[in-house]
């Protein structure tokens, strides 16, 4: 049987294809960013620039300037904190950087922090700590220097605008915009020391893409209850093992009077019994939380029984980070001392991260 040709004009047809067109249209993205950003240059490779060594050069104004397709966002603003790598930045300046994201962010405003890659996560760490508004702050950066072929900042930088300009990733809390690629700062590592997708999240993944210009965001992680810490002078270590520790560089730690300390374990949460018993009575006196070695997993409740295992580690004082790294628990834990927690408020804090 031949197929029947539908009519070359018809009205209903035509009404159809009216509907269809109508609807594709009202499905694209739409280009005018849903609220103003404003970019705060905290330096970095990002802004560094020069033939021979790269220093740090460019501010936010000339980052702006410098980056084809930014113009069409309209009424970007700029601002220059610190133009430093990162490595050299005080935890006062990382401090101050999360504050001046807080504060436009609670008036609405998206907000774009370039920053150095080395430290990158801890600071976005410490701002989604201390950040209570809803308005989207993202941290990006670059691996390659603005003078280098093929520089990656550029890219990063309309990424991270286009998200922060975006409802979507409204309430999500703080973001990392890195390589085409959307992160949540509590999961977020840098992974790679010159790959231009030199961040991941190996707990979870990322949260979304960036295509185009345009964000798409399929999972979202809760927000934690907010920490507004005065300052961070508080000192922590982070004091890592493995195989035969003797307990040396603990003791060497503890006998400096640290305010807290983030431990290292093997595997799922183990340690020799006599490190976790070290470990244990100084969590009696100071808060000592526990990671894990591997990037993937938390330390676990009831698989293993033999001494020093998970079962007698959750038997001490000891709190476990979860799935935080630890440059993520160190940050978390300095927030808590500096806003005057307990032992046993912290223990509840970092239950958040502790599924």
């Amino acid at each position: 049987m031949a197929l029947q040709q539908p009519p070359a004009s018809s009205d209903n047809y035509g009404a159809r294809s009216r509907r269809v067109s109508s609807q594709a249209m009202a499905s694209r993205p739409d280009s005018k960013p849903a609220r103003h950003v404003r970019v705060i240059a905290a330096g970095g490779t990002i802004a560094m620039s020069g033939d021979g060594g790269a220093t740090p050069e460019l501010d936010a104004d000339a980052l702006i300037r410098s980056v084809p397709g930014l113009e069409a966002h309209e009424g970007l603003e700029a601002q220059t904190l610190v133009n430093l790598p990162s490595a050299h930045l005080s935890l006062t300046q990382q401090l101050e950087i999360c504050r001046a994201a807080r504060e436009a962010a609670r008036r609405g405003i998206g907000v774009v922090v370039t920053h150095g890659t080395d430290t990158l996560e801890e600071t976005a760490m410490l701002c989604d700590i201390i950040s209570d508004a809803d308005a989207p702050i993202v941290f990006t950066g670059a691996i390659r220097t603005a003078s280098a072929p093929g520089a990656d900042g550029p890219a990063n930088l309309v990424d991270a605008v286009s998200v922060a300009a975006s409802e979507d990733a409204a309430g999500l809390g703080v973001l990392v915009v890195f390589g085409g690629e959307i992160h949540h700062s509590r999961v977020v590592r840098k992974t790679d020391t010159t790959s231009l997708t030199a961040f991941s999240s190996p707990q979870i993944g990322p949260l979304g893409r960036v295509t185009e210009g345009h964000p798409t965001i399929w999972s979202r992680l809760p927000r934690n209850p907010t920490l507004d810490p005065p300052q961070l002078e508080k000192r922590v270590f982070i004091v890592p093992t493995s195989a035969g520790d003797d307990g040396s560089l603990a003791r060497a730690a503890l006998s400096t009077d640290p305010d807290g300390v983030v431990i290292g374990t093997l595997g799922a949460g183990h340690l020799t019994p006599e490190l976790l018993e070290l470990w244990a009575e100084a969590a009696q006196r100071i808060p000592i939380i526990a990671y894990c070695r591997p990037e993937r997993g938390v330390i676990l409740n009831s698989t293993y029984g033999y001494a020093g295992s998970e079962m007698d580690l959750r038997l001490t004082n000891v709190i476990p980070a979860g799935f935080l790294s630890p440059q993520a628990a160190r940050m978390k834990l300095l927030a808590c001392l500096a806003c005057g927690l307990s032992i046993d408020e912290v223990r509840w804090a970092f239950s958040q991260d502790d599924g």
